[in-house]
């Protein structure tokens, strides 16, 4: 068993036409035991931009933590919003730099351009490898929810698809 299996977790995110959607679970097991239902695996890290951490829950805290005090500094820094792009090469170089001693997650960025509302999703490994796509993204520890979720996707995935759309299909 991998330590990313040891809490489980399943986050999905879905691009659509001018949006972007992100859903996970709220169990927090050790496991097959349930501990919580209500723990947070999607942060916000500015105003249309998102994070999802599936993986070890003290790691996915600590990297949040990490993360928002980051892109609190750049917006201080730079006196503008955070882009997407420049989140995921944030979270990525994080990684990265951990290399050796990773943090056990596996982060799902969402969000939207803060000047063009261009949608956009992508997603890494837990040494910072990101793989940025057109339609949807999906993460977690447990397999076999992991491929229910690559299923459904493929299925409702839709190309422009709408806002009104793209929520429903995610949860």
């Amino acid at each position: 068993m991998s330590i990313l299996e040891y809490n489980g977790a399943s986050i999905v995110a879905m691009k659509g036409k001018n949006c972007v959607a992100i859903a996970s679970d709220k169990r927090l097991g050790i496991r097959f035991q349930t501990v919580s239902t209500d723990f947070q695996k999607i942060f916000p890290m500015g105003k249309k931009l998102y994070i999802g951490l599936p993986g070890l829950a003290t790691d996915v805290m600590t990297f949040a933590n990490e993360l928002k005090f980051h892109t609190n500094l750049y917006q201080l820094q730079e006196n503008r919003e955070l882009t997407p792009k420049t989140f995921l090469s944030m979270v990525s170089n994080f990684l990265y730099k951990r290399r050796f001693g990773p943090y056990f997650v596996e982060p799902v960025i969402a969000g939207l351009d803060p000047t063009t509302d261009e949608p956009f999703i992508a997603s890494t490994d837990l040494i910072g490898c990101p793989m940025v796509t057109d339609d949807f993204v999906v993460s977690g520890t447990c397999w076999s929810s992991c491929t229910v979720c690559v299923r459904l996707c493929t299925s409702l995935t839709r190309a422009q698809m709408s806002c009104s759309s793209a929520s429903p299909s995610v949860s």
